[in-house]
């Protein structure tokens, strides 16, 4: 007889984790039990609806930088399956990939349909079954197998692996009925909502190399920036987001950003100011931005809050008001109140506590044959690539220890 897996969830880690157990074990009967009627929603709506696929960056250290929480546990984990090795799975499979200039990966074809026609004729091809509307009640054990129940079946299974996301509701299951410990969900990867004039009437500017920072605590990020209808947003702060997201949770999303617009220190700004001004004493302020950097119409807005006259000179410029203005280039502070979530990708940090878990395996330490994958973990990272990269990894883990110990 058929050895049994049942794969519960049938996102991205629920699929990349049955097709690789189903191929490399033609012997295994493999099950995705899914709750809702369609599959993959989450590669559907990623990446503006053109899927993420993952993110070019091929060192298995560096890479582990992108992971505010599960950086440690991931270095093993990519030493055996990472970048390369998803683009080269997917090339494999028909899907051709390209890699833009921020080093994000689509597919060429910039439709996620790609990855969801890739993902279900692998499946099927493997001979990977699907039950849809399954909505899992409880898990059991029941001699050395597992006995899951549905609102309308019951499934037996050797291994079982838990690939639901950020489900509250599973979360609630595995640590009453498994015994693991549930790191309490907090929101990550949000933009600041800010309300501040200098910025409220220019959204769509944007600066490729700002400095942000939380004040009064360890947290900051470097990066493009970008200025939209309910405060600043972009890399940079997404980034300061994710590694925050505890510290800014604990703070009921009040807090002061400080942004520095140049990525240069205050007397380095400061002294080009100045030369500004000996050498171009008769020119207005305002009229244009002396740094490439800095788009003309955040000039005007920094310029106006230093108190500098619209009609302005720069020989007029007295001290003061240069070193008002370097401060709001270099030191330009913000009060946040709130957050907003990113276009339609909702990320947690939380989950099951990752040292409960086997990551040579991503096995339970405490149930056997017991697995997890994907955002199930107390697992995230600064971009859907990266999180998407984390759910190819822990599927193709946890899908080749089950296909090779279910013999």
């Amino acid at each position: 007889m058929n050895r049994k897996v049942v794969i519960i969830g049938g996102g991205a880690a629920g699929f990349f984790t049955a097709i690789t157990a189903a191929e490399t074990n033609p012997n295994l009967d493999v099950l995705i039990l899914e709750k809702t009627k369609n599959v993959l929603q989450k590669v559907k709506i990623s990446g503006g609806g053109r899927c993420n696929v993952t993110h070019a960056c091929f060192d298995p250290k560096e890479l582990c930088e992108f992971y505010p929480r599960g950086d440690k546990e991931l270095l093993g984990p990519f030493h055996q399956f990472m970048t390369g090795d998803t683009m080269q799975w997917f090339e494999d499979r028909g899907v051709s990939l390209k890699i833009e200039d921020d080093n994000r990966v689509f597919p060429t074809a910039n439709s996620s349909q790609t990855i969801i026609d890739c993902f279900i004729k692998a499946s099927e091809n493997a001979g990977v079954k699907l039950e849809l509307n399954q909505n899992v009640l409880s898990i059991s054990k029941s001699q050395n197998q597992y006995k899951i129940t549905t609102s309308s079946a019951e499934f037996m299974a050797d291994a079982i692996v838990i690939a639901t996301g950020s489900s509250p509701k599973f979360w609630d299951l595995v640590s009453s009925q498994f015994k693991h410990t549930i790191i309490p969900p907090v929101p990550s990867l949000f933009t600041f909502k800010i309300n501040d004039k200098r910025i409220r009437d220019i959204p769509g500017v944007s600066v490729s190399n700002a400095s942000v920072s939380i004040i009064n605590s360890p947290f900051e990020s470097n990066g493009p920036l970008l200025i939209t209808h309910w405060g600043i947003s972009g890399p940079a702060v997404l980034k300061l987001s994710a590694f925050a997201a505890r510290f800014l949770a604990e703070k009921n999303y009040q807090y002061n950003v400080l942004v520095n617009w140049l990525s240069k220190s205050h007397q380095h700004v400061l002294e080009e100011l100045k030369n500004i001004k000996k050498v171009s004493p008769k020119k207005q302020v305002l009229l244009k931005s002396p740094f490439l950097e800095i788009p003309k119409r955040l000039w005007e807005q920094l310029g106006i809050a230093s108190e500098i006259k619209t009609v302005q000179n720069w020989a007029d410029l007295s001290n003061k008001q240069l070193e008002h203005l370097t401060k709001q280039l270099t030191a330009c502070v913000f009060n946040a109140n709130g957050k907003t979530t990113f276009k339609e990708e909702f990320v947690t940090a939380g989950g099951v506590a990752l040292n409960e878990v086997n990551f040579k395996r991503f096995e339970s330490k405490k149930n056997k044959n017991l697995f997890f994958a994907g955002e199930v973990l107390n697992i995230d990272a600064v971009t859907g690539g990266f999180n998407f990269q984390n759910a190819w990894t822990g599927g193709y883990i946890v899908g080749k220890t089950i296909a090779q110990t279910l013999i």
